[in-house]
């Protein structure tokens, strides 16, 4: 068998049918990197949540958990986009794969 395996099913890269599972790959990646920006939205207006005035204890608290949530939204956010980088660039090594001469 010619080529690299996929680790979960064995389909050879050479084969035809790793043709839509290229532009699905890609389709999954572009994907990603939305998702990645609409979290990049959500922590600007959480930022702009922390920045209003509540000198209660309760609105102390508030900022608090805000704080707590966009700091684990930015860990998401970050390994959203180092996962769209890794498929789009699995993505690219597939086509490459595909093209006639490799």
């Amino acid at each position: 068998m010619s080529g690299i395996l996929i680790a979960a099913g064995g389909t050879d890269l050479d084969s035809p049918q790793c043709i839509p599972q290229d532009a699905e790959i890609q389709k999954l990646g572009w994907r990603m990197s939305v998702c990645a920006d609409q979290a990049d939205a959500v922590l600007a207006r959480l930022a702009q949540l922390q920045l209003e005035q509540w000198e209660s204890p309760a609105g102390r608290a508030y900022r608090t958990t805000l704080a707590l949530q966009a700091a684990s939204l930015r860990r998401g956010r970050d390994a959203l986009r180092e996962a769209a980088v890794a498929t789009l660039g699995h993505s690219r090594n597939v086509a490459s794969k595909l093209q006639p001469g490799f």
